[in-house]
C-alpha cells in the first residue's frame, strides 16, 4: 500500500536472477512514482528513473544541474510504489571518486536496485549530443571501484555507461568498457550506439550484462525488442518515453481547452477518476480508517 510488499534485498536478487536467465529485461522510464504502478501492471520486468527526465521535470536541461539530493529523493519515491527493481541514472556519481561513493551508499540505503555513472565530466550532456567531453580513463576507474567497494549489498548493480563511441570511437570505447569491467562494473551501459555491428561488437568484448538505451529522437535506431535480443543485450530502457508521453497530452489537451473556453470535449482523453483510485490503492487504506473509502464511483 504506503510501500511496496517486496524489500529492496528481494528486489535485487530478483533483477540479478533475471539478467542472468538470457532474456532482455524490458524497463521503461518513470518519471513520477503513479508511473512506475502503471508500468507494474502492464508486466515489465523493472523500472528506469531518468535523469534527463528528473532534469526536465524540474524544467532543467540535462547538464549536470541536479543535485545528489533531488536524484537519490526522487529515485527513493519511485522505488518504494513497486515491486519491480527500479535503476537509477546517477549521472557522474555527482563528483569525484569519494562522492560517487556517498552516491551509492545513499541509493543502496534509500531502496534502488542499482545505478549507473557515466564517464563524461561533470557538466556532462545528454549522450545522444554531439561535442561531450570525457574523464581520463584514470579517473572513471577511480570512480568505478569507489562504488563497487563501498556498497554493502553485493547484488546492487553498478553499472558503467561509457559515452566515448562519438569521441574516441568503438576500439577506445570498448577499451573503457573492459577497464570498468576490471575495475568492478556489473554491466555495461554503451551510449549512443547505431550500427549492429556496434552492438555485436561490444557484446563479443564484452562478458557483463549490456544495457541498449532506446531513447526516441536520438542517434539510435529503435530496435525492437526481438532485434536486441538478437544482438545479446541484457537491458532495454525507455528513458524518457512517458515524460514525453505525458507532455503531449497535455499540451494538446490544455491547448483545446484554451481555444474552446471548455474541457468538456478532451474528457474521453483523460484517465478516470476510478482508474486513478485504483493505481492509488485507495480502497486499500479504509482497512486503517473506514471513512477513508465510504463512497461509490
Amino acid at each position: 500500500m504506503l510501500f511496496a510488499n517486496k524489500t529492496a534485498a528481494e528486489k535485487r536478487i530478483e533483477f540479478r536472477d533475471a539478467i542472468s536467465n538470457g532474456k532482455l529485461l524490458m524497463m521503461p522510464g518513470a518519471h513520477s512514482p503513479i508511473i512506475a504502478r502503471i508500468i507494474e501492471e502492464l508486466g515489465f520486468d523493472g523500472i528506469y528513473i531518468s535523469g534527463a527526465a528528473l532534469s526536465a521535470e524540474l524544467a532543467l536541461p540535462d547538464i549536470g544541474l541536479t543535485s545528489l539530493s533531488e536524484v537519490t529523493q526522487r529515485g527513493r519515491q519511485i522505488a518504494r510504489v513497486t515491486d519491480l527493481p527500479a535503476i537509477i541514472d546517477a549521472d557522474t556519481g555527482f563528483g569525484e571518486a569519494l562522492n560517487v561513493a556517498r552516491t551509492v551508499q545513499e541509493l543502496e540505503e534509500l531502496g534502488l536496485a542499482g545505478c549507473h555513472i557515466e564517464d563524461q565530466i561533470t557538466n556532462k550532456r545528454c549522450g545522444h549530443l554531439d561535442n561531450k567531453i570525457l574523464v581520463d580513463l584514470e579517473v572513471m576507474v577511480q570512480k568505478i571501484k569507489a562504488a563497487a567497494e563501498v556498497k554493502k549489498d553485493q547484488n546492487f548493480m553498478i553499472m558503467a555507461r561509457t559515452d566515448a563511441l562519438g569521441v574516441e570511437g568503438l576500439t577506445a570505447s570498448i577499451d573503457r568498457a573492459k577497464a570498468y569491467v576490471d575495475a568492478g562494473a556489473d554491466a555495461i551501459f554503451p551510449e549512443a550506439l547505431a550500427e549492429p555491428k556496434e552492438y555485436e561488437k561490444f557484446r563479443a568484448e564484452i562478458k557483463v550484462p549490456l544495457l541498449a538505451n532506446m531513447t526516441e529522437f536520438g542517434k539510435t535506431p529503435l530496435y525492437s525488442k526481438k532485434q536486441l535480443q538478437e544482438f545479446g543485450y541484457n537491458i532495454a530502457i525507455y528513458p524518457v518515453t512517458s515524460l514525453r508521453l505525458a507532455n503531449k497530452a497535455v499540451e494538446d489537451g490544455f491547448k483545446q481547452l484554451k481555444d474552446e473556453g471548455t474541457n468538456a470535449p478532451i474528457v474521453d482523453l483523460m484517465q478516470t477518476r476510478k482508474r486513478l483510485y485504483k493505481l492509488l490503492h485507495y480502497e486499500d487504506y479504509n482497512k486503517f480508517d473506514q471513512n477513508l473509502y465510504n463512497f461509490k464511483l
